[in-house]
Formats: C-alpha cells, sequence, structure tokens
C-alpha cells in the first residue's frame, strides 16, 4: 500500500449544489510537505494531532482540528507533522452561501477555525468522524451536516453559480460579456456576486480554469505542450507562468515530475468523470 492515499466520494444528488467531492486523505510519513493547487474553498476536519500549516501569500496560517480554507487564487503549500489523516469536502460556491455566508473574496488565500455557530454541530460530526475508519460512513455524517448546515440555502445563488460554471465550462478564454448577456445583470452586479461567492472577480476565474484544465489535461497525457499554448495562452512564457501560479509547478515539472499530491488529485478525479460537473473533474 501507498504511503500516501487519496479517496474521492461523490455526493448525494441532493447536495451537488454545495459540495464538489468528499475525501480522505492519509499519508504515513514522518513530515508531509506538498503544493495544493488553486481549488474551491475546503471544509477540512485533521484528524491526527502535530503541527499543520499552510502557507499563503500573507503568511503561515495554523490548521486546527475543524477550519476552512476559502477559495484560492495560487498555488498553496502545506506543512503537516505525520502521520497525516484528513477528511473534508470542497464547497461549491452556492455552498459558500449556504454554509458560511459572508464574502467569500474576504477569505481568499486564508484559512480560519469554524464561527460559534457552526462549531457544536461540527464537534459532534468530529467525533462521529474519528470514529470510525469507513470511508462511507465518514461520508454519511458529513453529508447530514452539510444538509443542516445549508437548509437555508439560497435559489438565487444556486441559479448564478450555474450560470458562470457554465461560462467557465463552455471556453477556454470566456468572455465576461456573455457572462452579461446570460444573468442579465450589469457587469458591476456580475462582478460583485463573483467575488461574494466564488472569491475572485470573473477575469482571475477564467484564467484560474483556464491553466488548471491545461495542466489536468498535460499531467493525464491528453496534450503536448505546444498544443497547451494554442488552448489561451498568448505563448509558451504565458502558459508557464500561469500554470505555475495556479499549480505551484511548471509544465515541464507537470509533466516529468509532478508532486505526490498532484498526481494523485488528478488520478482520482479522473475516475470520477461524468459523476461530477466537468469543472470539478477537468481541473
Amino acid at each position: 500500500m501507498s504511503d500516501i492515499q487519496l479517496d474521492y466520494r461523490v455526493p448525494s444528488p441532493d447536495l451537488a449544489d454545495h459540495v464538489t467531492l468528499f475525501y480522505n486523505f492519509r499519508a504515513d510519513v514522518p513530515w508531509f510537505e506538498d503544493m495544493e493547487r488553486a481549488d474551491y474553498a475546503q471544509f477540512r476536519f485533521r484528524l491526527s494531532p502535530g503541527f499543520a500549516a499552510y502557507y499563503f501569500p500573507s503568511g503561515e496560517k495554523s490548521a486546527g482540528p475543524i477550519h476552512v480554507v476559502g477559495p484560492t487564487s495560487g498555488a498553496t503549500r502545506c506543512r503537516v507533522e505525520g502521520p497525516v489523516r484528513v477528511f473534508g469536502f470542497g464547497i461549491t460556491p452556492a455552498g459558500w452561501a449556504a454554509m458560511l455566508g459572508g464574502d467569500a473574496s474576504d477569505m481568499l488565500d486564508d484559512s480560519m477555525e469554524v464561527g460559534p455557530s457552526l462549531r457544536p454541530r461540527a464537534e459532534a460530526a468530529f467525533r462521529a468522524i474519528a470514529g470510525t475508519e469507513n470511508m462511507d460512513e465518514r461520508v454519511l455524517i458529513a453529508e447530514a451536516l452539510v444538509r443542516e448546515f445549508t437548509c437555508r440555502a439560497n435559489q438565487e445563488s444556486v441559479s448564478f453559480a450555474h450560470q458562470v460554471d457554465q461560462w467557465l465550462e463552455g471556453s477556454t478564454s470566456p468572455d465576461i460579456d456573455d457572462l452579461i448577456a446570460v444573468t442579465g445583470l450589469s457587469r458591476r452586479q456580475v462582478e460583485r456576486k463573483c467575488n461574494t461567492l466564488y472569491g475572485a472577480p470573473p477575469k482571475l476565474l477564467a484564467r484560474k480554469y483556464r491553466a488548471l484544465r491545461a495542466a489536468v489535461a498535460m499531467c493525464r497525457g491528453d496534450i503536448s505542450f505546444d498544443d497547451a499554448v494554442g488552448r489561451g495562452f498568448y505563448d509558451q512564457s504565458h502558459l508557464i507562468r500561469e500554470v505555475k501560479q495556479f499549480t505551484g509547478l511548471t509544465p515541464k515539472q507537470i509533466r516529468d515530475r509532478p508532486t505526490a499530491l498532484a498526481e494523485i488529485t488528478v488520478q482520482q478525479r479522473l475516475a470520477m468523470s461524468g459523476l461530477v460537473r466537468p469543472l470539478i473533474t477537468s481541473t
């Protein structure tokens, strides 16, 4: 068995608007250190003791037993004392609005402890999850938690997130005017809602998912470096710069020497193709 293992589960259909994937991560090493690519917000239960921290552009942030990582606009280094045990799930933009509220851009490239209004229920879920090693049982516990946290979900947020996701999936270089047309909102309203739900304006989102999509395709061997340049990048330098910002690796590293976390993430998400939205599996 590998020293590092990552397992995913698809959320139940009624939670698909709020959760990307559930995951169980294990690393039987003295210390685990790697780069996490730019991603959705994350809700995490750190089930193992010891030191754990993220290194954001603003500096080091410790990771407590129950914490939330906000949406990220670039690769983030993590360092955790092993052996490592983490269970968590990705939070969609609509899930952010339903579970956490507030402006997601205030938590861009940052992490926080779970607030007092959610803490008692989250701590009960933590104890239940820590009490079983079975992945499917952990998912059932987490799903019950998510249902409780999203019982007052706003359909308007769900609808807007669907429109933005489809806009991002439809082109490697989506035009914001198309998003404005589809939503019927003004440019300022679209940018404000994207900041509130996604943590970033449309232009940054387009860059983020274009780079991640190219990186995943290169890691899987679906396209060459030259092919990737033709997918919305001005030239080779632009491709290298963008991919490095959002993944922490250059295209050459992705192709020849991906980190353990990058490689296993791509492999496991590929296995989810057809079960969740393409924006999740292709990035």
